[in-house]
C-alpha cells in the first residue's frame, strides 16, 4: 500500500483498509479449513471403523471445488466491521492462524462432521440406498458450510441480526450459486451418473436445513462465550 500524501486522514484510512484486508484473510482461512477438515475426518473415521464412506473421494473433490469457487470468495468482499478501528494494534509477530482460529476450525469441523454422519446414518437406517445417503451427506456438508459462511462474516461479533445475516450481497449471491450447483449435483441425470448421486426428497432437505441452522446457532453461542471472556 502506497500513501499519496502525509495527511492524517489518509493514514487513518490506510490503517483501516489494511486491518480490513487482514481481517478478511483470517475470515476466509477460518471458513475454508472446516469444510476440508470435516470431509477429511469423515473419510478417515469411516476407514478406521471399517464402515461405508459417507462421501466418496470424487464427491469430496466436488465439494472442494464448488465451495472454494463460490462461498470461499464471498468473504474477500466483506466490508469493515464497526469496531475495527477500536481494536488494539496486533502484534506484528502474531501468527495468522492463532489458537483462537485453530479452535474455531476444530469446533466447526466437528459440527459439520456430526451433521454429515447424522444425515448419512439416518437415511441408511430407513433402508434407503447408500447412494442416496451419500448424496444427502454431501448436501449436508455444503449447506452446513453455507450456514457457517454467515457466521464467518464476523469472527467474534454476532451475526444474529438483519444486518449480520442479510447485509452482504456477495454472501447471498455465493449461497444462491452453490445451491444451484447442488441442485444440479442432486437431480441432473448426467451429474447423477458422474457422482453416483440420487434425488433427495423434501424430508431429506428439511433435515439438512435444520441441522445447518443448528450449526449456525451453535457457532453464534460459541462467539457469545468468547465475547464474554474477552
Amino acid at each position: 500500500m502506497v500513501l499519496a500524501d502525509d495527511n492524517f486522514a489518509t493514514i487513518v484510512n490506510a490503517i483501516a483498509e489494511g486491518r480490513k484486508v487482514y481481517d478478511n484473510i483470517r475470515k476466509t482461512i477460518t471458513f475454508i479449513l472446516p469444510t476440508n477438515g470435516a470431509q477429511g475426518l469423515a473419510i478417515m473415521l469411516a476407514v478406521l471403523a471399517g464402515t461405508n464412506l459417507p462421501i466418496t473421494p470424487l464427491q469430496a473433490l466436488w465439494v472442494n471445488m464448488v465451495v472454494a469457487t463460490t462461498l470461499g470468495l464471498a468473504l474477500a468482499f466483506e466490508e469493515s466491521e464497526q469496531d475495527l478501528m477500536q481494536r488494539q494494534p496486533r502484534d506484528p509477530k502474531a501468527a495468522l492462524l492463532d489458537m483462537f482460529l485453530l479452535w474455531r476450525v476444530i469446533f466447526v469441523s466437528l459440527l459439520l462432521l456430526a451433521g454429515v454422519f447424522s444425515v448419512f446414518s439416518w437415511i441408511l437406517a430407513q433402508g434407503e440406498s447408500i447412494e442416496l445417503a451419500r448424496t444427502a451427506a454431501v448436501n449436508m456438508l455444503v449447506v452446513g458450510s453455507a450456514a457457517y459462511l454467515i457466521n464467518s462474516r464476523f469472527l467474534i461479533n454476532s451475526t444474529f441480526s438483519f444486518h449480520g445475516i442479510f447485509s452482504s450481497r456477495m454472501v447471498w449471491l455465493a449461497i444462491g450459486a452453490i445451491m444451484l450447483l447442488q441442485l444440479a449435483f442432486t437431480y441432473w441425470p448426467m451429474m447423477q451418473v458422474i457422482f453416483a448421486s440420487e434425488a433427495l426428497q423434501l424430508q431429506h432437505w428439511l433435515a439438512i436445513l435444520l441441522l445447518s441452522l443448528a450449526i449456525y446457532a451453535l457457532v453464534e453461542i460459541e462467539k457469545t462465550i468468547w465475547r464474554r471472556l474477552r
